[in-house]
């Protein structure tokens, strides 16, 4: 039987409309991400809340001890939810969070948060490769619209390629609907 783990990842001040670095779609996918955690605490699953701190001098955003590199309140951790602090896009890279997964007995993650193109793509890859059931709630995931080769690819592209990618090899990804009704 799979025992599951909902992973917040990113959803941090800097990704909101007010942030420094906002991502298109942000406060809706966290308005699903907090459909999910409560669901989650409902049902008693372990909850992680990974946040990102940028370490170089010269970051942008999510630096350190900055109010945008705090976990937003729409999805803030309650007393007895472990927070992974990260440095790298994979939440697992030089983390405890596999640590805090397998101490729990976890084989199954859920996955939201941002950005779809960096974070949530590292660490399902990571998951998968270290043996965990991976789902992506991907209405409860953001991506920032990039450019490549002079031209410009749009969030909504950027996230459905993502998800496209990731959807049967790494990851079952569904909505969020469908997560709480199953």
């Amino acid at each position: 039987m799979t025992k599951t783990a909902l992973i917040l990842v990113d959803i941090q001040n800097d990704y909101f409309p007010d942030g420094v670095w906002p991502v298109e779609g942000m406060t809706d996918a966290a308005a699903k991400a907090a459909l999910l955690l409560d669901h989650a605490r409902k049902k008693e699953f372990t909850v992680i809340h990974v946040r990102h701190e940028i370490l170089s001098p010269d970051a942008r955003f999510f630096k350190p001890r900055s109010s945008g590199a705090e976990i937003h309140a729409s999805v803030s951790p309650q007393p007895g939810e472990a927070v992974v602090l990260k440095h790298k896009p994979n939440s697992f890279l030089a983390t405890d969070l596999k640590h805090h997964l397998d101490g729990s007995g976890i084989t199954g993650i859920v996955l939201a948060g941002a950005m779809s193109q960096m974070c949530i793509d590292a660490t399902a890859r990571a998951a998968s490769d270290h043996g965990y059931d991976v789902t992506v709630a991907h209405d409860a995931c953001a991506a920032k619209s990039v450019e490549f080769a002079g031209r410009q690819v749009p969030a909504a592209d950027v996230h459905a390629c993502i998800m496209a990618a990731l959807s049967g090899t790494y990851a079952n990804v569904v909505a969020c609907d469908t997560l709480i009704a199953g």
